[in-house]
């Protein structure tokens, strides 16, 4: 089944996993330690991810690394773009109201 990227990243856990492995690929053991839960849950979100293809896997000897996908996450930052200046907009308009506030 393929799942949507956006499925993905709505779970706090995954987008955890994505923050750490921006930082640095890592191995399923080493994320597990950053997580109260089981490695076989962590192993689930990776492939959750894995399937999203927002991370990929690169085998060192016995070991496999997770890393993430630059160009997946770009699609993301794409969408997210279209709504980016509406809140720059919000936000100015708010800083000229307390602006406006503090000088009355």
């Amino acid at each position: 089944m393929r799942r949507d990227v956006f499925q993905a990243i709505a779970d706090p856990t995954r987008r955890a996993i994505i923050a750490l492995i921006a930082l640095q690929a890592m191995t399923p053991n080493a994320l597990a330690e950053h997580f109260d839960m089981s490695r076989q849950a962590v192993s689930k979100h990776l492939k959750i991810l894995t399937e999203c293809e927002l991370i990929k896997q690169d085998h060192k000897g016995r070991e496999i690394y997770y890393q993430l996908e630059i160009e997946k996450m770009k699609e993301v930052d794409k969408w997210l773009e279209q709504f980016r200046k509406i809140w720059e907009d919000r936000f100015s308009q708010l800083d000229d109201l307390l602006n406006n506030l503090k000088q009355q």
